[in-house]
């Protein structure tokens, strides 16, 4: 399968340095996720925190994959990958597919949990918070990652406490309460909420 890839072009501004753009970078919470693809080829899966929506309609989201990756083949081969959001419980499926395997286990292991095909034939984990199955619609290249837009063709909503990560550490989202302004009466996020639960 040929995978149209679109034209990015370079600016002339000189980069940001590496070590300030990563300290910087370590400040965002990320959701945690497993991209994989599967095919002829074979099984293949990386961890990812580059990963959101794009459009609704027609529903279609995009992932970052380090160009080194030996998945990029087989998703170039395959014309499809799945996406599965981890939950709290699975920071050892993470660590699997960044290549940090625990003890015992593999790099890029599949036995780390389990797994089901999608329509696609793409693996998604079993209990994921969520998934989604997509069919390539482009690939942009840029820098050390390609960027892969995914028209979504199936998804899972099972629920529960997704994985986060920032600061180059695990976490869970907390609940915070709502900011008010009492100079400013009826604003903020409390007042949002109001105004969905009256409509």
């Amino acid at each position: 399968m040929t995978i149209p890839e679109a034209d990015v072009r370079s600016t002339t501004a000189p980069p940001v340095p590496r070590d300030r753009f990563r300290a910087a970078m370590g400040a965002a919470a990320t959701g945690v996720t497993v991209v994989a693809t599967g095919g002829p080829l074979g099984r293949f899966a990386q961890t990812v925190s580059a990963m959101c929506s794009v459009s609704e309609e027609p529903p279609t989201l995009l992932v970052c994959v380090n160009r080194r990756s030996p998945m990029n083949e087989a998703i170039q081969a395959h014309g499809t990958f799945a996406v599965s959001v981890l939950g709290r419980q699975h920071d050892h499926v993470a660590d699997t597919f960044a290549g940090r395997p625990w003890p015992g286990k593999e790099r890029w292991d599949f036995t780390c949990g389990e797994w089901t095909r999608t329509v696609s034939g793409a693996p998604r984990l079993a209990d994921a918070v969520a998934s989604f199955d997509c069919a390539v619609e482009t690939r942009l290249t840029v820098g050390t990652h390609h960027i892969y837009v995914g028209l979504i063709h199936e998804v899972t909503a099972a629920g529960g406490t997704p994985l986060v990560y920032s600061d180059r550490r695990y976490a869970r989202p907390e609940t915070v309460p709502p900011s008010t302004f009492p100079g400013f009466p009826g604003s903020g996020p409390a007042h949002r909420d109001e105004q969905r639960t009256t409509r």
